[in-house]
């Protein structure tokens, strides 16, 4: 059973990148070095990608953290490199016609309980969070559902 799940907050440019990789690996920036440390093989980890405000896949990690300096992912800034990274494999992947908008299911999350109902957005930045269970649960249930209807509808 996995012991953490993970919500990464990417940008539509990088999770493009991330799904023409095939959702084989993922980068993080170095700030993210201590909260890449605690992953472990076979936590969870859901793309919300922002901008768009939507959910897009979940994956499952299959490595421990390394580090590698090659550019994949993109960055306003200059010299980030997205250093920190974690080989992981696809669960449940959204179309892009498909993917989930948080402005309905953000809601219902436990996660964003700590902030007022006018601010729960704000649950959403920063790159990298420890999202509950229940939650990682409900989304991902909701795209497999999605993927498995996939042209049926």
């Amino acid at each position: 059973m996995p012991r953490n799940y993970w919500m990464l907050v990417v940008s539509p440019e990088n999770f493009q990148v991330t799904l023409e990789l095939g959702f084989t690996v993922q980068g993080f920036r170095a700030a993210q070095k201590r909260k890449t440390d605690r992953m472990e093989v076979g936590d969870r980890l859901l793309f919300y990608i922002s901008g768009i405000q939507r959910f897009g896949a979940t994956a499952t990690i299959r490595s421990t953290s390394f580090e590698e300096h090659s550019p994949v992912w993109k960055s306003s800034k200059p010299v980030e490199e997205f250093p920190y990274r974690v080989h992981i494999n696809p669960a449940a992947t959204l179309e892009e016609g498909e993917l989930m908008d948080a402005r309905q299911i953000g809601p219902r999350m436990e996660y964003v309980k700590r902030w007022i109902p006018e601010w729960w957005p704000l649950a959403f930045q920063g790159e990298l969070h420890l999202i509950p269970r229940k939650d990682f649960a409900l989304i991902e249930d909701e795209m497999k559902w999605v993927a498995k209807t996939r042209g049926k509808r």
